[in-house]
């Protein structure tokens, strides 16, 4: 397992036509895109929950985490169950679990109460996000993953956008409890659709000899051996360490630190994230596509350049008096940030073998998540209260610098495994 499936022959006769595997991946998009909604309603709520519950930072900051906890300890059994069940089925159950524990999270009447509900939205996002690129690619041809991945991951930027501006609107027009309600609704009617997305076959995209069965202990043993999957996984979570605590905590940076109300912070929170991450990640998957044509791991190359790039631009965002100069910061070091979501994803779906790519995708998301922003908002969080929002985010580009350095370990890895 230590090279992906050689691609013997065409794809398989039983890949999706067009128009099906096109409106599989409009649907898991969409999905994706309340997927990040429904996470980041919570951060702009956030100084109103601590209102109403009385929590110090290090304690809202447990609610991000709790939340990333129960999602990356859910997600390798996902994509356990993603590699051997239809995964249609998996995607609509988790989104309509998660969709309804949004809606319940707005009426928690304790903190108690609203950490098990966010933690029922991780267990339900779980049960998507380990199997949705494993999908995808079986949907479409290597050659294209990277631009269609980057497709589905421009639901991030967007969806974080989304919840922004209507976590920040409706937490100041009526409660952070309407909030939480309105965000559960569209997952609803996504879930009852993705019952009636395509089911690939496994492989199909890859030749004959990839759509092989791959016993569950034979694909661990090569993936432990896959340095290239290790690195980008590693490179992955420095970077999730740090989007995560930046994205958590801006909004309050922005009520406590910079004087404005939540529904203006909010908007400009997310109208930077939507156009930066949007271009960012356009850009990204059309410079990857090209890099990894070139040469086997360019994409990753590209993705590790742009985590250097943005370090110090993130560094030197909360510095800057001139709130216009530091949005200005903020957007280029989040488009660098979001250049890599394509490259990442696509080199990871490409270092394993198709039978083995949802857990794979899950182990990934474990690591990701327990080593980075499961830990990003409580310890930001911590040292805010220590120091300041301020400093803390300073702080945070240094994962940003260590990430970009593991991206270009995993570029070189892909070449080897790809040689």
């Amino acid at each position: 397992m230590s090279r992906p499936a050689a691609v013997a022959g065409p794809p398989s006769t039983t890949a999706s036509t067009t128009s099906t595997r096109t409106y599989a991946l409009l649907i898991l998009a969409l999905i994706n895109l309340v997927n990040y909604l429904d996470r980041y309603i919570v951060t702009v709520a956030l100084p109103y929950i601590q209102r109403d519950f009385q929590l110090d930072n290090t304690q809202a900051g447990m609610l991000g985490s709790f939340f990333m906890v129960v999602f990356m300890l859910a997600s390798p059994i996902s994509g356990f169950l993603g590699d051997r069940m239809p995964r249609r089925y998996l995607v609509a159950a988790g989104v309509l679990l998660w969709s309804l524990a949004t809606g319940a999270s707005g009426l928690a009447a304790s903190f108690t109460a609203l950490m098990v509900a966010r933690a029922c939205v991780g267990i339900g996002e779980a049960g998507y996000g380990a199997v949705a690129p494993s999908i995808i690619s079986d949907l479409y041809p290597r050659e294209q993953r990277t631009r269609v991945l980057s497709f589905f991951y421009i639901a991030i930027p967007v969806g974080a956008a989304a919840g922004y501006g209507l976590g920040g609107w409706l937490s100041e027009a009526y409660s952070w409890h309407m909030a939480f309600f309105v965000g559960g609704v569209p997952g609803l009617v996504l879930g009852v659709m993705a019952l009636f997305m395509p089911e690939p076959e496994r492989g199909a995209m890859d030749g004959p000899e990839a759509q092989k069965k791959l016993p569950f202990l034979e694909g661990l043993r090569g993936l432990g051996r896959n340095d290239a999957f290790w690195w980008t996984t590693a490179g992955y979570t420095l970077m999730t360490f740090a989007i995560g605590g930046l994205a958590f905590w801006l909004p309050s940076f922005l009520v406590n630190e910079r004087g404005l109300v939540a529904d203006k912070a909010g908007f400009l929170s997310g109208a930077v994230t939507a156009v930066a991450g949007l271009s960012g990640t356009v850009v990204g998957g059309a410079l990857g596509d090209k890099m990894d044509r070139r040469q086997p791991g360019g994409g990753l190359r590209l993705s590790g350049v742009g985590l250097l790039i943005a370090a110090p631009l993130m560094y030197f965002s909360v510095q800057v008096g001139s709130l216009g100069f530091m949005f200005a910061l903020v957007f280029l070091a989040q488009f660098f940030l979001f250049l890599n979501s394509g490259p990442i994803n696509a080199a990871i779906v490409n270092a394993v073998p198709p039978a083995f790519r949802a857990f794979a995708m899950g182990l990934n998301v474990l690591f990701i998540h327990m080593l980075g922003d499961a830990l990003s908002p409580t310890a930001i969080g911590k040292l805010a209260d220590m120091r300041s929002l301020g400093f803390a985010i300073e702080v945070n580009a240094v994962p940003v610098i260590l990430g970009g350095l593991a991206l270009l370990m995993a570029s070189k890895a892909f070449q080897r495994q790809n040689a």
